[in-house]
């Protein structure tokens, strides 16, 4: 059975989430994911990879990330709230656009990231 991680504990990875993002610094974003993390996202095929929309596996995440920041130099996230259960973190942010985003953030027993996905709003 896997452990519960205290929700200080998924709130501390959310915000330092967002502030290795707005440090654009995507090694320090990477260390806080699996090897074997997976993303989901809309962003993924719009920029030219999978066309399901998932990258598997830290290399690809860096990849599709590395592309990503080179696209968006201005990149910036307000955090507006945090949302926890026992394993996974949801940060609600803006994007340097004023855009909501929510992202959900699944976490292993060693507390690392082993599945995301970015929520945008309809329409």
């Amino acid at each position: 059975m896997s452990q519960h991680h205290p929700p200080s504990t998924l709130a501390a990875l959310g915000r330092t989430w967002v502030e290795a993002w707005n440090a654009r610094d995507l090694e320090r974003v990477l260390a806080l994911y699996d090897e074997a993390a997976i993303m989901t996202s809309d962003r993924i095929p719009m920029l030219g990879f999978d066309p399901s929309g998932t990258v598997r596996g830290k290399d690809a995440l860096r990849t599709y990330w590395g592309k990503a920041l080179g696209l968006v130099p201005q990149l910036h996230f307000s955090l507006i709230d945090l949302f926890v259960s026992p394993d996974s973190v949801v940060v609600l942010y803006a994007n340097e656009r004023g855009k909501k985003i929510c992202e959900y953030l699944r976490v292993n027993d060693a507390g690392l990231i082993v599945q995301g996905s970015a929520n945008h709003l309809v329409g």
